[in-house]
């Protein structure tokens, strides 16, 4: 009798759509139009699950061909020698983006700190390193020199330029291909995803197209790229199409959001043993590096990974086709290949942008309760609001959003473990949006 009550009551709540959407206060108006956006992307979803399939089976094959065991999801402490896991985790990372080595560490604090270890790794004094796709992500801006820091690259003798990208779409192919020409470059770095810039992410198609043309005129450049954000959206990585260095963040997309720290830099032996030497120091290089009970994250996250960017691309293009149907722009816009986890959104007004943000917020499974506001964060030129109600700290693969507090008013929105969570979470946020509190 008890159970039948319970039964009762669970259906009452939950029982249909509608009792849900009262749960969290969702308009039947924005429930209509959600059930729209879902049925025009059928298609574009089933794209989605065939990458992922794609991807799965690589992961699996390196897996197995690296004869994972019991033993390597085990763990080391202290200088961390001979670690089989951290061993065979580095084989796989090499297996998956086709190259020589790997360095794939939980000394790495973030994304940023993987790519200011590969330039100042293979960058110095009189050396000169050109972005190729506009000025990088903000984070990067004291540890290239933009904004002054005494241990910058350019305080320490090395030269940067960028070039902005043609149409906020496109490599400048023909201002390139004459800068290298006359200038001694040594490193050109892309940055795959769009960071806080509204255009579109560089396509692994693109990506290919450039580094070919590049080594064509001089072979010894390094190119190296970003790939945050970007790991397992499509079937090849940058170093598939030639990319001599790819950094990443095991945070983001590739530790499938059990990864509690760390990043990756991945390429040609020669470049990553230098990373090595340069995260630990000259003499230790990959040999030291206690793995503190992460082997088991890095490995099954990965496994898992590709059905969680899956889950992400899925909740990116609804969020974008459902406020595309509400009056704002969207980019990519909901019919546009991807390349990346992220969403940008554009609103007319500040409040807008800052209501929709605590609203993801507010949807979260952890802090919802917290109404996060804009604050100076560091590295940021501006103050920035930051929505993430994550399992890990600052994971971007878990849903979130932020934004600097700057015209135009975009937030960038990324990431979602489950379609279904994020789908929740995104009408939440529009709720919230358009209320008049």
């Amino acid at each position: 009798m008890y159970l039948s009550f319970l039964c009762k009551t669970w259906y009452n709540i939950f029982g249909d759509k509608m009792n849900v959407n009262k749960l969290f206060n969702i308009s039947d108006r924005i429930s209509n139009i959600s059930e729209e956006c879902e049925n025009e992307l059928k298609v574009i979803f089933k794209e989605f699950e065939y990458t992922s399939y794609v991807n799965q089976a690589k992961i699996l094959k390196s897996f197995q061909d690296n004869k994972v065991a019991t033993m390597h999801l085990g763990s080391s402490t202290g200088y961390g020698y001979g670690d089989p896991g951290r061993e065979v985790i580095e084989k796989i990372y090499s297996d998956i983006f086709g190259v020589e080595d790997a360095l794939v560490r939980v000394q790495f604090v973030n994304g940023t700190h993987a790519i200011s270890t590969a330039l100042f790794a293979c960058l110095k004094s009189g050396d000169e390193l050109l972005y190729i796709t506009g000025k990088p992500y903000d984070t990067l801006a004291e540890t290239i020199g933009i904004t002054e820091n005494s241990m910058s690259l350019m305080s320490n003798g090395v030269k940067y330029n960028s070039i902005d990208l043609k149409d906020a779409n496109e490599f400048d192919e023909d201002k390139i291909i004459e800068y290298i020409k006359s200038n001694t470059v040594k490193m050109i770095a892309i940055q795959r995803s769009k960071g806080y810039a509204v255009r579109k992410s560089m396509r692994i198609f693109q990506i290919e197209s450039i580094v070919q043309k590049i080594k064509s005129i001089d072979n010894n450049i390094i190119v190296m790229v970003d790939n945050c954000y970007g790991e397992l959206v499509e079937e090849l990585e940058p170093t598939n199409v030639g990319a001599d260095l790819c950094c990443g963040s095991l945070i983001k997309n590739i530790g499938g959001g059990l990864c509690e720290t760390g990043a990756y830099i991945v390429g040609k032996s020669k470049y990553v043993e230098l990373c090595a030497q340069r995260l630990t120091c000259p003499g230790i290089g990959k040999e030291c590096g206690a793995t503190m009970y992460q082997n088991r994250n890095i490995l099954q996250g990965l496994f898992i990974a590709p059905s969680v960017v899956c889950n992400a691309l899925k909740s990116m293009t609804f969020t974008a086709c459902i406020l595309e149907k509400l009056g704002f722009s969207a980019y990519p816009n909901y019919l546009e290949k991807r390349t990346d986890i992220i969403q940008t959104v554009k609103f007319d007004k500040k409040e807008e942008l800052i209501k929709f943000i605590q609203g993801i917020q507010k949807a979260s499974p952890v802090d919802s309760h917290v109404t996060p506001q804009p604050w100076n964060m560091p590295g940021y030129t501006d103050q920035v609001i930051m929505a993430a109600g994550t399992f890990i700290e600052g994971a971007s693969i878990e849903l979130s959003a932020d934004s600097p507090i700057r015209e135009p008013y975009v937030a960038y929105i990324q990431g979602g473990i489950t379609y279904e969570s994020a789908k929740l979470a995104i009408l939440i946020a529009i709720e919230n949006m358009l209320s008049e509190e």
